[in-house]
């Protein structure tokens, strides 16, 4: 028999059975500790957070009520109003804008014309004139002058009575008179009044400031108790000629450790007793599982990624390229290792332009900064390896690791230089149709033109006959002078109208520019009015005009006028021909305008013809399809085409049965939101309506 081994000393068994007892504490222990340390970076990250989300929100107002403020301040330079006008209209703007504390116009000197002053306190300037600090006002206007646009001045500071002061900021717009710089219209702002009516639902549990790079304030607004400064949030708002600094410091501090221990000792007791006995025996196993789901999803993702035409690019918070797929790579015609690792201001990507390097820089600091929205597309240019500068459609996503933070973010590039081809190529078709179509409406009306410019060359004829017998017969007395004189009057007058008409043709055939303006709708009807009236005097047509009348304001639209013309000449002249077989005391067209929403303004074509048979009017629209032998078929396709890329509709229908036969058609055009008549329809005022002949 094989001796028994011995057993060993009765401190090492103790030992031994206590070890598993041991680890299990130990374990509960480093538990306990892990969830109380994550809880608090979790509450702490959540405050963080929450005061981002604060500062953004302020930051986000700042710049809504200054771009108000702008939009108030250009509206009191409208029209070029009087001086009394100015000075009620701007006291009625500082009654509202209590930031607002003097508005003043200057001229091109920067000698004082007129200023007001804010009702809600004392003049900010009765201890130091303004005439003495006016160089930061100055130094704007001169950024103002240069960017043709409003422009802001650093803030300084104003003493005020009682050894306070406040902090000012200067914003000048450049005043225009018929198109030429006349002057310049000063407001001042109160910085802490803009923190006011930019903070009213975020002064509880926060400190607001605006400070300057060192930290000094200009301004602040909160709660009584100041700032821990343990959450703290900066924005940067970035202004025409400035940029102010926001900073957002929140009245709490650190959280507190008894209620976060709590929570976390009853979490922690129960998934370690729980679970620590299960962990033991599945780890390695479920370990093994998650490696191999692990690699399957990479492969399955490199996969998927290799197998797109869209590229993927990856960068991290400081914009460094981080990631980069084969589509991407064969788009540039760079590799990924000649990529990755670039996107600063000293090295940037291989396909930036060079003539772009700058603008890029700027954007790439916004995203940086969070300034621009996450998911939304922009259209930007690359450059390949060749040197080919080709157009991109970027979509960027914050990208988030596995902790659920911010680490980057990911982009998806589409390369749209097919497709601008395509829409190129399409854009000049179609700008070679309307001309053939503008070409064919006036080759029609030739013959009208004859017949109109004939009355005035025979009347141009017959008064100089007459003038050149009276002179042959010497005489000299006044009565005769008089009469050459006359008769050379009604001359020139005859000249100026055959010269109106063939202007207005002239004008209409030459048009090319396609910019989209505000223009009133009576000024777009009385452009075709010559046109009309010529095909409309031929066939005895009456022509009537249906506008809002003063004191209601006339609508307007933002168009391409020229466009927008041809759409009105075209279904005017379709209204004339379908009233051929009317009688003609029956053959009206009437031109129609109304604001029936605050974003549209409807145009509407009548005529009183035979109507338009079911058969014709299921095809209509569709090119080259024409009632008439010499017609091109081309007329109501271009006006719906030219309507639709308005934004607009275009429809048709019979007139009600109390009106007689005839047909109505009806197009929207997006209108000018900033006129008085889009402001009355929005108060749901009606425009009253004007009919002239």
């Amino acid at each position: 028999m094989m001796p028994a081994e011995p057993l060993p000393p009765p401190t090492i068994r103790s030992l031994r059975r206590a070890f598993p007892w041991i680890a299990l504490v130990g374990l509960l222990v480093v538990a306990q500790t892990a969830l109380v340390w994550l809880t608090l970076d979790y509450e702490s990250s959540q405050a963080q957070e929450s005061v981002e989300t604060a500062a953004a929100e302020v930051a986000n107002e700042v710049k809504q009520n200054l771009a108000r403020d702008l939009q108030s301040l250009q509206a009191l330079l409208w029209n070029d109003p009087p001086l009394p006008q100015w000075r009620s209209d701007t006291t009625a703007l500082l009654r509202a804008r209590r930031e607002l504390v003097r508005i003043e116009r200057r001229g091109l000197d920067f000698g004082l014309e007129a200023a007001v002053e804010s009702p809600y306190r004392a003049p900010v300037f009765s201890q130091l004139a303004r005439e003495d600090i006016l160089i930061d006002a100055e130094v704007a206007c001169a950024n103002a002058r240069r960017l043709s646009g409003p422009a802001y001045s650093r803030s300084y500071f104003v003493p005020l009575p009682g050894g306070l002061g406040i902090e000012l900021m200067d914003v000048c717009l450049p005043v225009l008179s018929h198109s030429q710089l006349s002057g310049y219209l000063i407001a001042s702002y109160s910085l802490q009044g803009l923190l006011e009516t930019s903070a009213r639902d975020s002064r509880k549990g926060y400190e607001l400031a605006f400070v300057e790079g060192d930290g000094t304030r200009l301004a602040r607004l909160g709660s009584l108790e100041r700032g821990r400064g343990v959450f703290v949030a900066q924005r940067i708002i970035d202004l025409p000629g400035i940029s102010l600094q926001l900073r957002l410091d929140s009245a709490t501090g650190k959280p507190d450790l008894i209620p976060n221990l709590s929570t976390a000792l009853v979490l922690g007791l129960s998934l370690a007793l729980g679970a620590v006995v299960v962990l033991l025996v599945r780890d390695v196993r479920k370990r093994a599982e998650a490696e191999r789901g692990l690699a399957e999803a990479l492969a399955f993702r490199k996969a998927m990624e290799d197998s797109l035409v869209t590229g993927l690019r990856a960068r991290d918070l400081d914009g460094r390229i981080t990631y980069v797929n084969p589509a991407f790579c064969e788009m540039v015609g760079f590799s990924a290792e000649e990529l990755i690792g670039k996107m600063t201001a000293e090295d940037p990507p291989p396909y930036w332009p060079p003539e772009m390097i700058a603008e890029y820089t700027r954007r790439q600091k916004g995203r940086i900064a969070g300034e621009a929205p996450p998911r939304e597309g922009y259209e930007t240019t690359f450059m390949r390896r060749n040197g080919e500068r080709f157009p991109v459609m970027v979509f960027e996503a914050p990208l988030v690791d596995g902790n659920g933070k911010h680490a980057g973010w990911m982009g998806a590039m589409v390369d749209i230089s097919a497709q601008r081809r395509v829409e190129e190529l399409s854009r000049q078709q179609h700008e070679k149709l309307q001309a053939a179509a503008r070409l064919a409406t006036m080759g029609e009306m030739a013959s009208l033109l004859s017949h109109e410019l004939n009355q005035p060359l025979a009347a141009i004829s017959s008064y100089a006959t007459g003038s050149l017998n009276l002179m042959q017969q010497g005489e000299t007395d006044p009565q005769t002078l008089g009469m050459i004189m006359q008769a050379i009057a009604r001359i020139a007058e005859q000249a100026e109208r055959a010269g109106r008409v063939i202007k207005s043709v002239h004008d209409f055939v030459r048009r090319r520019e396609h910019l989209h303006e505000s223009i009133r709708a009576d000024r777009l009807i009385e452009a075709v009015m010559p046109l009309v009236n010529l095909h409309a005097r031929k066939t005895g047509t009456r022509v009537e005009i249906d506008v809002p009348k003063a004191p209601a304001p006339v609508p307007r639209v933002v168009c391409d006028r020229t466009m927008v013309e041809q759409v009105l000449l075209n279904l005017a002249r379709n209204g004339i021909q379908a009233m051929d077989q009317v009688p003609p005391e029956r053959r009206v067209l009437r031109f129609k305008a109304r604001q029936l929403h605050p974003r549209w303004v409807e145009f509407t074509v009548i005529d009183h013809g035979v109507g338009i048979p079911p058969e014709v009017a299921e095809r209509l629209f569709t090119p080259f399809f024409t009632t008439k032998r010499e017609g091109m078929g081309l007329g109501l396709s271009l006006c719906r085409t030219v309507v639709e890329q308005h934004g607009g509709v275009l429809t048709f229908e019979p007139l009600p049965a109390a009106e007689g036969s005839g047909t109505q058609f009806r197009f929207t055009l997006a209108a000018d939101v900033n006129s008085a008549a889009s402001r009355d329809a929005a108060a749901g005022r009606p425009a009253e309506p004007s009919t002239s002949p």
